[in-house]
């Protein structure tokens, strides 16, 4: 007997970025109603590296310029293992085409400046696992659209042709009872993939 041909589910990934961990959540196409099918957390730090965790603590003591240096074996394994994590989340999604990559968290500022060692290495973690994020989107091949978190909701409405708040009680209502927790990060994450969606 022949097989009917399944098509794949168009969908995007939205990301919110956290110290050594991503928020994770899968939407699928049509942009006018997407439906979320995942939401899960993808690991960002080497179990086997503690520092990895929060890499520029272990640096923070340091001149800026030299923190920075001494940091880069560690942003390195922290590279390697968000793109793993990446590829493993797609690898795992049966008929799921996915089309890009929506990225939320700490957009580039100058660091050097701030005087208090242990604000600045939270803020350059911040920085450090949104780009290691991009990085992973880039290294499995997959476009990236990367917005702050504040801006996130009014990007979507914009590129969505849609009031925020309509955009923001969509995002609310999407939860489900086996999609807990649907906190603030979650609604960041659909947010970001829901742009994805929208730039595809």
């Amino acid at each position: 007997m022949k097989r009917t041909k399944v098509e794949n589910t168009l969908a995007a990934i939205g990301l919110r970025a956290k110290t050594g961990r991503a928020i994770a959540v899968l939407l699928a196409a049509p942009v006018t109603g997407p439906r979320v099918l995942r939401r899960l957390e993808l690991k960002l730090h080497d179990a086997s590296l503690p520092d990895t965790a929060q890499p520029y603590h272990t640096v923070m003591h340091l001149p800026w310029a030299e923190a920075e240096i001494a940091v880069q074996p560690l942003i390195n394994a922290i590279e390697t293992v968000a793109a793993k994590s990446l590829k493993d989340f797609i690898s795992q999604l049966e008929d799921v085409l996915v089309c890009g990559i929506g990225v939320v968290g700490s957009l580039d500022r100058n660091l050097e400046k701030l005087g208090n060692y242990h604000i600045r290495a939270h803020a350059a973690e911040g920085i450090l696992f949104r780009r290691v994020l991009e990085t992973a989107a880039k290294t499995n091949h997959l476009p990236c659209k990367t917005i702050a978190e504040k801006e996130v909701f009014e990007a979507a409405a914009r590129a969505l042709r849609r009031p925020v708040a309509e955009v923001r009680r969509l995002i609310g209502e999407a939860r489900r009872a086996d999609l807990q927790p649907w906190r603030a990060d979650e609604k960041a994450a659909m947010a970001a993939a829901w742009l994805a969606l929208a730039s595809y």
